[in-house]
């Protein structure tokens, strides 16, 4: 506890505070079992003071309206959290059982130096521009299309890759001009509760502007921010069944909401690919240990080298190296609890039941007998209709789906309630390519290439969610926008 340092505390209308009662839940380390340290335990009435202070604070101040504050603030904001990387680096792998290797990438590094882009981006961003006049009722007129600050954003983050998600949302809603209630996941408060601690040290952050919100409890809080009528943008990133509910409580007050939920993402091979090379791809499913919602978890391969393939990957899962989450070289480590384990267990045991033969893997490794680890697991003998086929496991386990054409492939791959992300392997670009744009996801790697980065826009199509995060899409999810007319001779300029 001492050497990780975690904050203890919420941050609400400016100040670092206890929750209601001094009320804290303990926070357990996925590789141990072993309580890591507390959390501020939020009440619906601490929640009720975040929303209440972000609300005054967007109509009362100019945060929304003054974009040298915002560059400011997130400016301290960044060197903020520069300050604090390495310590929240332990704290990272000690709440989500992260591996040391991938915090050095999407589970910190990364989403850190992508607080660049979005400065850089509100640095250059044209909040306004005139359209042309194509005639009006009124007569000559000029229109002005304005982008304004959309109000108080709730932003309810996953467990799965918590700073990158925390930061995605925070930081481009703040220089958007909103106002921000981070609510994190309960088993990973503190990558949320840092920010808390380096925003009290901003001197030019309005209070009330941000506000961090750390509650074991899953329902309640949620439940107050996707419903109260002060909240004006629900941004969430979790399951498709959460989404759902928030979509529809957020429905009773028409807000905005920007879903990122689920996905079955395929992976599909083609007959003419070089198989030893490509299918280094399908390891992809162990990063992490699976606890990625855009990663490709359903291996589609030609019937023609279906056995071929299996004698290439079961050597792989069976040998992948995982276990110490201190060795850098490593990128696989438990699942983040012992609820989701036990229900990666269930998916497997489900996929045996329904006849998928278990090439590697199945089960808990004997030689971790402390820690919430699952094999790296392949099934094979796969049909498309099977559950672990059409529902999101989220764990290292990988199934794979033997195809006739490329016409097969691209039907498998579709026949998904999800439409989040998929790859392609192909020794001919031109055929990758044409495979690529006729699959219903709002992601698509080619050849080994990798969509994401600060200014790709990410988000899925169908059940995997609305709207997009990331890029100059993600930041305009937080915006509004308002057409002005004014007469022909109105000098706009003079009016700025």
């Amino acid at each position: 506890m001492a050497s990780l340092n975690p904050e203890t505390r919420l941050f609400i209308d400016g100040k670092l505070v206890e929750a209601e009662g001094g009320k804290t839940y303990e926070v357990i380390d996925p590789v141990t079992e072993e309580v890591a340290g507390v959390a501020a335990d939020a009440s619906v009435g601490d929640a009720e003071k975040a929303i209440a202070a972000a609300r005054r604070a967007f109509d009362e101040t100019d945060w929304a309206t003054d974009t040298a504050l915002r560059l400011k603030v997130l400016r301290q904001l960044r060197d903020g959290i520069h300050a604090v990387r390495e310590e929240w680096r332990q704290q990272v792998m000690a709440e989500s059982g992260c591996t040391i290797g991938v915090t050095y990438g999407p589970m910190l590094d990364g989403p850190i130096a992508s607080i660049d882009y979005a400065i850089e981006l509100l640095e250059t961003y044209q909040f306004e521009h005139e359209i042309d006049d194509l005639g009006s009722m009124g007569g000559p007129t000029r229109r002005l299309v304005v982008k304004e600050a959309a109000g108080v954003v709730a932003a309810i983050t996953p467990w799965n890759v918590p700073v990158q998600i925390n930061i995605a949302k925070v930081i481009p809603a703040l220089a958007a001009g909103c106002t921000v209630i981070l609510k994190p996941a309960p088993e990973t408060p503190w990558s949320a509760s840092i920010l808390g601690r380096v925003a009290a040290a901003c001197p030019d952050l309005p209070a009330g502007v941000f506000n961090v919100l750390t509650s074991a409890d899953k329902r309640a809080v949620g439940e107050l921010l996707t419903g109260d009528p002060r909240v004006d943008v629900v941004s969430f990133t979790g399951s498709t069944g959460v989404g759902r509910r928030i979509m529809e409580n957020a429905a009773q007050t028409i807000k905005k909401v920007f879903l990122e939920l689920g996905g079955k993402s395929a992976l599909i091979i083609l007959d003419d690919a070089d198989f030893t090379q490509a299918l280094q791809n399908a390891a992809v499913v162990c990063y992490h240990s699976g606890q990625g919602c855009a990663i490709t978890s359903r291996l589609l391969l030609p019937r023609s080298r279906y056995e071929e393939a299996l004698a290439i990957l079961e050597p792989m899962f069976t040998h992948f190296p995982y276990g110490d989450p201190t060795d850098p070289t490593q990128i696989m480590g438990p699942q983040v609890s012992a609820v989701q384990r036990d229900r990666v267990l269930g998916y497997i045991e489900k996929g045996k039941a329904e006849g998928a033969r278990v090439v590697a893997g199945g089960g808990r490794p004997p030689h971790l007998p402390k820690g919430y680890y699952v094999q790296p697991t392949l099934f094979a003998d796969v049909t498309n209709d099977m559950t672990i086929a059409q529902e999101e496991i989220f764990g290292p386990v990988l199934v794979a789906i033997p195809f006739e054409d490329d016409e097969d492939a691209i039907r498998i791959a579709n026949d998904s309630i999800y439409g989040l992300s998929g790859a392609v392997i192909s020794a001919s670009p031109a055929r990758a390519m044409k495979v690529a744009r006729r699959i219903r996801t709002g992601t698509f790697n080619v050849n080994g290439a990798n969509f994401f980065a600060p200014n790709a826009p990410f988000g899925g199509y169908k059940q995997s969610g609305v709207g997009r995060e990331m890029g100059v899409e993600g930041f305009e999810e937080y915006l509004e926008t308002k057409t002005i007319a004014v007469p022909a001779d109105m000098d706009l300029a003079a009016l700025a």
